[in-house]
């Protein structure tokens, strides 16, 4: 990613005020019911399977740790499929054009819960004052909720109350052109009803069940006035971890560091005491990074704790138009770095920059960008001669604005694909950019509304909410292998349960519904299996603003069902085998029984 690429994303997300159908299926049968009614999930007695046939199930074995995961997998838990209640809805019985194949005789990766993250940011209320907020974060399951606020965090002092700067903290720092400007400062111990303060994010932490993983101010190592501005900065970091204690295992040192956009990318030579340059580089960045471990370890042990500490990676090749510290970066950061960081720090925003990207651009960068990036990374590594360790991609979005992408249903798509292709590529962490910002007509990044949306209330879920609670809802613990053939609409993925359920996720790119027939090895299929079918509606064009879940949508111009907790999946009878109908720009996200 360029610097003027990120430069305007990041004053977008400094900003409040301007930053801003895929079907998870489960294996449709093909029988007629000639009706629909409402049934519990122990009302009905399901047929047997298709042609009672068994298949002789080979025990499988899980696979060493990805490296690119690690101990991201450390808090693994195995799950245990429970029947939703259901209604119950007549088998698809038109011809499918394309077959999906599950192979259950191989695992992927166990899924790690870190990869359904997201942001939060110091200017979205206090927070714990929101009950529709931690409601929402409460069903989500987030699990990782990054802080504070990506380029704020270097000018973020966690310690102390609102506008008391350190004595060493310049009152202006040096942007990227050389003029001296007022960055903005963040504090932790503010006190209003538009910011939350450090305590606070802890409290959303607590509450909602989640854990954090933090950005530590890496730029007051450059811009600070004392004497030894690094070790104050690594001091100031290490206090954190002490004050923390324990309640955070990851950290990061800075936030996009190599970017000209970043407070510390270019400092103030008359008032820097320790001859630092001018301008930031990856090898400077990685003898200050050294420093940060040592204090923050120290810290860690001080009070019996294990913190896990990443280093900022650029994730794509240079371009020509990039400053001199972007492309040198990697090269400079990774010798130098050796062995001291435990995990590497990644952002992506996908589509091309400031773009007016149509659906099937958005939806292609999705698809295929991490899988490129991950490549991209490990060639890196192995040219460095660096050890590969857990990626955490702590920040993912699109550019694609102009046409309200960001806030629309296709997003919702976007978001599943983004999650899947992590885990299928082996990712350790992913987290969302972000959970509120603002409006700016559509191109806002906020997973919720920020009131500012005409006719939308504060806190109204946007359409990616819905697809990544029904996509988590229905994903198992393991990530298996799925293919389709005669389709280039649909893209499938699909995990297994402990309990021994599979699940299958169903993407249609297409703007036609996709009758498709699912099939799996090493499976004996179940009697029955449950579904619910996401899309958007006919308002925008391919980037509708609403997303209805099995035919429930919103009673707003936007936003999707308001009791998507309770609703009720689809389900059917295997007796024919399964088939089901993926909506158009939409996704299908299924289980199905074991037998």
């Amino acid at each position: 990613m360029g610097a003027a690429v990120y430069y305007y994303f990041e004053m977008r997300k400094y900003l409040p005020i301007k930053k801003g159908l895929f079907v998870c299926c489960t294996l449709l049968p093909v029988m007629v019911i000639p009706f629909l009614f409402s049934c519990g999930k122990n009302k009905v007695q399901p047929p047997e399977p298709p042609g009672g046939t068994t298949v002789i199930v080979k025990p499988v074995t899980d696979p060493p740790t990805a490296p690119a995961i690690g101990f991201f997998l450390d808090n693994w838990q195995a799950k245990t499929f429970t029947a939703p209640s259901f209604t119950e809805v007549p088998a698809v019985t038109s011809p499918a054009t394309n077959v999906v194949t599950v192979d259950a005789s191989s695992i992927i990766t166990k899924i790690s819960n870190t990869i359904f993250g997201h942001n939060a940011n110091t200017w979205m209320t206090p927070m714990v004052t929101e009950p529709l907020f931690l409601n929402h974060v409460t069903q989500l399951q987030p699990h990782i909720i990054r802080w504070p606020a990506g380029s704020g965090s270097d000018v973020y002092f966690w310690n102390q109350p609102q506008g008391v700067l350190p004595a060493d903290a310049p009152r202006q720092i040096m942007d990227k052109e050389g003029v001296l400007k007022d960055p903005g400062y963040w504090f932790g111990k503010i006190n209003t009803n538009w910011s939350a303060s450090l305590d606070q994010y802890y409290s959303v932490l607590q509450q909602t069940g989640s854990r954090g993983i933090i950005t530590v101010n890496y730029g007051y190592a450059r811009y600070g006035t004392s004497n030894d501005p690094v070790a104050a900065a690594a001091h100031l970091a290490a206090d954190w971890v002490r004050y923390d204690n324990g309640r955070t295992q990851y950290w990061e040192i800075g936030n996009e560091n190599y970017g000209d956009w970043e407070w510390g990318y270019r400092i103030d030579l008359s008032k820097n005491k320790d001859g630092q340059p001018e301008y930031l580089t990856g090898k400077l960045y990685a003898q200050h990074f050294k420093v940060f471990v040592d204090s923050m370890q120290k810290a860690a042990t001080e009070i019996g704790k294990k913190i896990y500490i990443g280093a900022t990676l650029v994730e794509s090749p240079s371009q020509g138009w990039q400053t001199n510290t972007v492309k040198t970066w990697n090269s400079g950061m990774l010798p130098e770095l050796g062995d001291k960081h435990d995990f590497y720090v990644v952002h992506n925003y996908f589509t091309t920059y400031n773009a007016n990207s149509n659906a099937a651009e958005v939806i292609n960068a999705a698809h295929t960008v991490p899988a490129t990036m991950m490549d991209f990374i490990l060639q890196t590594l192995q040219t460095a001669g660096a050890p590969v360790k857990p990626i955490a991609l702590t920040e993912w979005n699109m550019w694609a604005n102009g046409s309200k992408q960001q806030v629309s249903n296709t997003s919702g798509i976007f978001a599943v694909l983004v999650m899947a292709e992590a885990l299928k590529n082996k990712y350790g962490m992913a987290a969302r950019w972000d959970l509120l910002n603002g409006w700016s007509n559509g191109d806002d990044h906020g997973l919720f509304s920020d009131g500012n949306e005409p006719g939308i209330p504060k806190w109204t879920p946007r359409p990616s909410f819905y697809y990544m609670y029904f996509f988590q809802k229905m994903l198992g613990d393991r990530f298996i292998p799925a293919s389709v053939k005669n389709s280039d609409a649909i893209i499938p993925y699909a995990s297994s349960y402990s309990s021994g359920q599979i699940n299958v996720t169903l993407i249609n790119t297409s703007k036609s519904a996709v009758t498709t027939e699912i099939k799996f090895n090493n499976f004996n299929i179940g009697n029955r299996f449950y579904w619910y079918s996401l899309e958007g509606s006919n308002d925008n064009g391919e980037f509708s603003r609403k997303v209805l879940v099995n035919g429930a949508g919103p009673t707003l111009e936007a936003g999707g069902p308001a009791g998507y907790a309770i609703l009720k999946s689809y389900s059917t009878t295997t007796i024919n085998g399964l088939k089901v109908t993926v909506p158009p720009l939409g996704a299908v996200c299924m289980v199905v029984d074991k037998k």
